[in-house]
Order: structure tokens, then sequence, then C-alpha cells
């Protein structure tokens, strides 16, 4: 309990606020948003503890301290208005403005530069789960007929199979799409990605991550996750006080939920909870590009992120009791 005290108290007072802002219907949004993020952000959870793993723990308390801070106000926030106000043209100061003082219409600019959102967001989620299908390094194999599958193999000796497979991807995206500015969001995500990652490799000693690279690439991973949340929320809600609420008492308790299973070594106690996380982040890539074209109700994305957690956990849990 004492992971998640930080979370119960920020939601109080966030409960409040949005009872005074505005009454009952927006504690219940913010109720709403809060389990939606959670629901959204679970994998996101896991990964997280496999990245902290090798960092300093300087940088770990870092991440749960001002990555709160980041997580809420910068992620959930400022980070859309900075899409926003590029994808559109519009500027930032203005953009800004908008957001406080003229919510409808921010949503619809939003609205109007969710595909280029989705293109970006998706890429760097691939990437993420490319790295961790051609990892070398990673013993376990869960879902045994792709994992050790000989094309899988094979495909693993090519050299940077990850970058081949999303220009392969993002060329079917241009091809379908037409579009010049689908495609530099994409291979922005991907570009983003393949920066940090190289950055990283650089920086880090002995197979500890530099914290700052570690930190970045830990933020705009959950800045990916987040994309969704933040879009769907005005589904909810046009007030944009509601919505940082809401998103941010279920980015607070992703937070507590990631120092836990840090603390209790949990990846090591399930065995295939990174696979079933990295999964889930499969899938929510391949939604987003999809909802390029159409659209997909967030319910579904959650579902079947805590269902690939849910299945990895279950077959953890089975492994270890054959073994004893």
């Amino acid at each position: 309990m004492k992971y998640f005290k930080s979370s119960i108290i920020v939601t109080v007072i966030g409960l409040l606020l949005a009872l005074f802002i505005g009454g009952l219907e927006a504690l219940y949004v913010v109720a709403l948003l809060a389990f939606l993020e959670v629901s959204l952000s679970f994998d996101n959870a896991v990964v997280n503890v496999k990245v902290l793993e090798s960092m300093e723990e300087k940088w770990q308390k870092r991440f749960i301290t001002w990555g709160m801070i980041v997580a809420v106000f910068g992620m959930r926030f400022l980070f859309p208005i900075v899409i926003v106000a590029i994808a559109s043209g519009t500027g930032l100061l203005e953009t800004f403005n908008m957001a406080f003082n003229d919510a409808s219409r921010y949503h619809e600019t939003l609205v109007g530069t969710e595909k280029l959102i989705f293109a970006f967001g998706g890429a760097f989620l691939l990437m993420v789960f490319f790295n961790f299908l051609f990892d070398e390094e990673r013993e376990d194999k869960w879902i045994k007929v792709i994992e050790e599958s000989a094309l899988l193999v094979y495909m693993g000796k090519i050299s940077s199979i990850q970058m081949l497979l999303s220009v392969f991807v993002g060329l079917l995206l241009i091809a379908l799409t037409s579009s010049h500015e689908i495609a530099l969001a994409y291979f922005s995500g991907v570009l983003l990605y393949s920066l940090i990652a190289s950055l990283d490799d650089v920086f880090s000693s002995n197979g500890i991550r530099t914290g700052i690279m570690g930190f970045l690439y830990l933020e705009i991973l959950d800045a990916s996750f987040s994309f969704d949340g933040v879009i769907g929320a005005f589904a909810l809600s046009s007030n944009i006080f509601v919505i940082m609420i809401g998103l941010g008492i279920g980015a607070m308790f992703v937070r507590s939920l990631t120092l836990y299973m840090l603390k209790q070594d949990t990846l090591s106690e399930y065995r295939y909870l990174e696979h079933g996380a990295h999964y889930a982040i499969l899938a929510l890539a391949g939604i987003m590009l999809l909802k390029i074209f159409i659209p997909v109700n967030e319910l579904l994305v959650g579902t079947i992120g805590i269902s690939f957690i849910a299945i990895a956990t279950y077959h953890s849990l089975n492994e270890k009791v054959v073994k004893e």
C-alpha cells in the first residue's frame, strides 16, 4: 500500500477539484478518464520497469518524482499543444490560448491532426516492439511458434532488421495514404527512437543506462501511450482542466504501479510479463496506424492490452508451478 499512498492522495485532491470545477458530472468524468488511462497504460508500466532496472538508482527516483510532473503537465498537456501547433501551423501561444479559452476549437484542431499523431506514435511503438523481438540477449521465448520460427531466426541475422521492417511499414503507409505529411510524421517517430537508442548505447556503461537518456526514452514512450487517451478524452469532456486531472490521476497510478513492480522484482517473478507487455505494444502500434484509416474505440485498445498482460501472467504462474 505504501507504493500507492501518493497516488491515493493525488486522487482525493483531484476528485475534490473536479467536484469544485464541474460538480458530480466532472467528478464522474475524471474517475472514468483515470480508469481508462490506467487500462491503456498498464503495459507501459511493465516496459518502464524493464528500462528502470538498467538505470542508476538516482535516476530511477528522478523518473518517479520529476517524471510525474513531466507526465502530467508535459506529455498530457504541453506535448499535444506543441504537436497541434506544429501540425496545424498555428502559433504556439495561440494554440496554448485556444486550449484554455476555446476548448471545442482546440479539440477540433487536435482531431484534425490526429492522423499525424497516430503515425508518429505508432512508428515509435513499432520500433519498441521490433527492438524487443530481435533482441539477441533475450533468452526467454513466450510465443514460440513466432519467436523460434525459422523465418524470425533468419530475419534476426539481417543487420538493422528493425529499421528495415519499420521502413517497409512506412512505405506501405505512404502507398495507402499518398500523404507526405503522414510519411513525415511516421519517419519522425522512427528517427526519434533510433536517435535515442543510439545515444543510449553510446552513453551506457557496463549495461547501466545513463540517466538522462533513459529518462528521455521513458518520457517519449509515455507520450506515445498517452496520445490515444488525450484525443479520446475530449469525447467525455471539453474542459481541459477536467481532462488533465483525470489523465493525471491515471498517470500517477501508472507511476506507482511501476515503482511497486520495480521494488518487488516482478519481472523476475513473472518471466513472461515483459513479453505480454510488448505484444500489447505491438497491438497498440497497429491500432494507432489503423486509426489513420478507420476509427477504433479506446476501450478495445485497453482490453487488448490487459488481455495480453493477463495471459502472460497466467503462463508465468503456470510455468512456475510446473517447475516447483
